[in-house]
């Protein structure tokens, strides 16, 4: 398939897969037509890299589903001059969409390989407002908050403490929290009065792993 047949099929995935669901930040549509999604799994798998569901990238890691993508980021509430924390880079996918977003994206994963093939992927693709590290995301990356915006992309038994502490005043943080086997997706927003929760509905993910999320390592179920 050409890169422009891509380009149609992506621009398919957003009309029939996320605008009809009630995703209406246009900036974030935008940003879902524009990124390549199927560069950023496993060639045997670009066939599908527009469908409907998550797939494996590796490492008994996934890209999440497309919809999903798009409910989070919308749910960052982002502007062009923030400063946004991803946890949990896997594919690289949610950074190009947070980097076309906003000013600059920090991002943490625990698997050197997965950090690793992320960042090649987005530099190939000529995203320059972004850095990726590995290390435990849930301590967040503190030498360079505050943040405006944090992402998790992985479902926790709660709310972060040190990644809520990096929040700049007005920030908002996205987080799957719940056990193992189903979550909710959580925003967190601190204002001059304390922090207010939102809940935005259910999801699964893949756990996270870390000081302040799930304990150590193993297969997901």
């Amino acid at each position: 398939m050409s890169e422009d047949e891509f380009s149609g099929v992506r621009n398919r995935m957003v009309d029939a897969q996320i605008e009809v669901r009630g995703v209406a930040d246009l900036r974030v549509l935008a940003a879902m037509r524009r990124v390549p999604r199927h560069r950023f799994v496993p060639p045997a798998l670009w066939d599908q890299a527009y469908n409907d569901y998550p797939l494996p990238i590796g490492d008994d890691q996934t890209i999440s589903q497309p919809y999903i993508v798009a409910l989070m980021t919308e749910a960052l509430e982002l502007k062009d001059t923030d400063r946004v924390l991803e946890i949990g880079t896997g594919s690289g996918y949610q950074a190009a969409i947070l980097a076309e977003l906003a000013a600059e994206v920090y991002s943490i994963d625990r698997l050197a390989s997965l950090a690793e093939q992320a960042r090649k992927v987005l530099a190939a693709l000529g995203y320059k407002n972004f850095q990726v590290r590995v290390g435990d995301g849930t301590l967040g990356w503190p030498e360079e908050a505050p943040f405006d915006a944090i992402l998790v992309t992985a479902g926790s038994p709660q709310v972060p403490r040190p990644l809520v502490e990096q929040l700049a005043l007005g920030g908002r943080l996205v987080v799957p929290v719940g056990d193992r086997f189903s979550q909710t997706l959580t925003r967190a927003r601190k204002t001059g009065e304390g922090v207010k929760f939102d809940y935005l509905g259910g999801c699964r993910f893949v756990r996270l792993i870390g000081k302040y999320g799930w304990q150590g390592g193993g297969p997901e179920y």
